[in-house]
């Protein structure tokens, strides 16, 4: 079941802060990749990725995903979001102008490489470090 994110992680997720998702390989063993990301309307996160490449088809054989996103200010302060991931269709041009964009505060264009849009539905949110309790 989706989880919907609380104002603090989608504060965290739409600012500059650096992300890693981790896929799942064949053999069972983990990738992990820097990606960018962009939260949607819904909650779920979007990033891009080359197609073909193995980030793609690990998520098309599983689509379990694990997305670590560090504070860039306080690298020791993280959130972790699983989820499942789903490629989509279409977009992945505009959306990587978007997130260069956000990032790295220009466009890069690179029109020989053709690219996906990742969409992440997050199932469970933990903070690093966990709010102390009340």
């Amino acid at each position: 079941m989706a989880e919907k994110l609380d104002e603090k992680t989608r504060a965290f997720v739409d600012n500059k802060n650096f992300p890693v998702v981790a896929t799942v390989n064949e053999d069972g063993s983990p990738h992990s990749s820097i990606v960018l990301i962009k939260r949607d309307e819904d909650d779920s996160l979007l990033f891009v990725t080359h197609a073909g490449r193995r980030t793609e088809r690990n998520i098309s054989r599983d689509p379990r995903v694990n997305l670590s996103v560090f504070d860039i200010e306080n690298p020791v302060t993280s959130i972790e979001i699983r989820g499942t991931a789903k490629v989509l269709e279409g977009g992945g041009k505009e959306l990587a102008d978007e997130l260069t964009l956000k990032y790295l505060d220009e466009v890069h264009d690179v029109d020989d490489v053709s690219r996906v849009v990742v969409r992440i539905v997050p199932h469970k949110v933990i903070a690093f470090p966990p709010e102390p309790a009340k």
